[in-house]
């Protein structure tokens, strides 16, 4: 992972500081594919760029009025999605913050070879340098709706063109880093939507102190998405909008992660010469300690793993966590 930090040095850098730090993630680069064009699917979504020459990888590139540019997907299906005529599960899978992240960084690090053989259809979309999964309170670059997008457009046009179970036990979220968050606050915010959620690196509370700064994670979203998405606008408004602050906080949302499968991971050891880890991850640890006190005292179960490290992706976790999410969701 090593090849992806000067990337996220340059992020830091460029959202001055502790700030940006959470919404860090792992490198990416763009793909390619042919053009192609149709009319809105009822979605509110139009296909402007689609690739699906690949057997396993399909690519789309839409235009919609929830994102001010053309936001795109990479639809990872199993491999005998062709010839089973099979219904599957699916997983929404959501990058980390940076400018170097987008909806290809897990192809990247290798989801296909993680998923080979596996029933389930794997979704990630793009979520923005810093969207943190959010409609925002304000943007100065026209709009970049993620939580909108992703909610009310994305999935089900996913269940539309894809054969999937579209309920609840038929989808899971998961994501790194910032994508970790976005991943518990959709599970709780739209409780029906998803049966297992699982933050691998991300932050789960809004409110809590981090490095002796009280609602730190509300201040490094604000932050970075001043600086690499918004155009100086922010995530949750400045003076905060609680309201929004409350809906989206894992931590006041504890009923909303009963009855659902919960996976967390978290390092524990950062290198201490990388500045840029041990911020990142010193974070995720104490906001995940942080909820999963809480969850305890609810009575409600979770799995969680805190492990040596700092803050990147963990394939051995990651594949352990994909077992766990196909062994709850239903059955191809």
């Amino acid at each position: 992972m090593s090849e992806n930090r000067p990337s996220r040095r340059s992020m830091l850098k460029a959202a001055g500081g502790l700030s940006a730090a959470m919404a860090l993630g792992a490198g990416g680069v763009l793909g390619s594919a042919s053009s192609a064009s149709a009319a809105d699917d009822g979605f509110g979504l139009r296909i402007v760029e689609r690739g699906e020459s690949d057997p396993r990888m399909w690519y789309y590139r839409f235009s919609t009025p929830e994102i001010g540019w053309n936001p795109a997907v990479n639809v990872l299906l199993p491999d005998d999605y062709h010839t089973s005529g099979r219904t599957y599960p699916v997983l929404y899978l959501f990058h980390g913050g940076g400018t170097d992240q987008d909806f290809i960084t897990f192809d990247r690090l290798g989801i296909r070879d993680w998923t080979a053989g596996k029933p389930i259809i794997v979704v990630m979309p793009d979520g923005g340098h810093a969207g943190w999964y959010s409609n925002p309170v304000t943007s100065n670059v026209g709009p970049r709706n993620w939580e909108s997008f992703h909610i009310n457009q994305l999935i089900p046009w996913i269940d539309a063109n894809f054969r999937t179970f579209a309920e609840y036990d038929g989808r899971a979220v998961s994501g790194f880093s910032m994508g970790g968050f976005g991943a518990l606050k959709y599970a709780a915010k739209y409780y029906g939507h998803f049966a297992s959620v699982s933050a691998h690196s991300g932050p789960a509370s809004l409110r809590g102190t981090v490095a002796g700064i009280p609602g730190a994670v509300v201040h490094w979203a604000n932050a970075s998405s001043a600086a690499i998405e918004l155009g100086g606008g922010t995530v949750y408004g400045v003076p905060w909008d609680e309201n929004r602050v409350n809906m989206d906080n894992p931590c006041q949302r504890l009923d909303s992660y009963r009855n659902k499968r919960l996976f967390m991971v978290a390092g524990t050891s950062p290198e201490p010469i990388n500045w840029f880890d041990t911020m990142n991850e010193v974070g995720v640890l104490q906001t995940q300690r942080e909820f999963r006190g809480l969850l305890d005292r609810a009575g409600i179960p979770f799995e969680w793993h805190e492990v040596p490290g700092g803050h990147f992706v963990r394939p051995d976790l990651f594949q352990n966590d994909l077992d766990g999410i196909i062994d709850r969701l239903r059955k191809a």
